[in-house]
């Protein structure tokens, strides 16, 4: 019990002050003090704050599942110890990503300014790059034939439709 709640703190106070509070929060904050333009559509208002909690709950649903399933954290230097391929993880690699990119999307399109749209660029290409030259190959030193079938079955960036 002392250790999910141990992962748990871990996992929040990373959420809070690391990568997705950095990426949804502050950055934005600083970039935009979240003024929202005053002659946007009520439509477009609804529709970026859908994508906004939309893109939360994957990242919610991970963080739970990482300290639950995988008895670890989504902070890198504090990992999971067990493979975690349940829940949304059965649909695509990296919902927690893909659920920050599309809050992050519906932010854009809620600020409605060039740097927030850059930032959404910038975040999706570091994501890609840290997937790609840290996460997919630790996990396979880590995990080795079990992380060599997920990947096989299961696609990094878009989800599939059945688990």
């Amino acid at each position: 019990m002392a250790s999910i709640q141990r992962s748990a703190v871990v996992s929040i106070l990373f959420t809070v002050f690391g990568g997705p509070g950095l990426i949804l929060v502050y950055i934005p904050f600083w970039m935009t003090r979240f003024r929202i333009p005053a002659n946007e559509p009520t439509w477009q208002r609804l529709v970026a704050c859908a994508l906004i909690c939309a893109g939360l709950v994957p990242l919610l649903a991970s963080i739970r599942r990482f300290i639950v399933v995988g008895h670890g954290t989504l902070v890198p230097a504090v990992p999971t110890q067990r493979l975690v391929v349940s829940g949304l993880y059965s649909y695509v690699r990296n919902p927690m990503y893909a659920g920050v990119l599309t809050a992050l999307c519906g932010e854009t399109m809620l600020l409605r300014t060039r740097g927030m749209a850059i930032l959404t660029l910038v975040a999706w290409a570091m994501f890609h790059l840290f997937v790609l030259l840290y996460e997919e190959p630790t996990l396979a030193r880590r995990y080795g034939e079990e992380f060599a079938a997920y990947r096989r079955n299961v696609p990094r960036w878009l989800p599939r439709i059945t688990p």
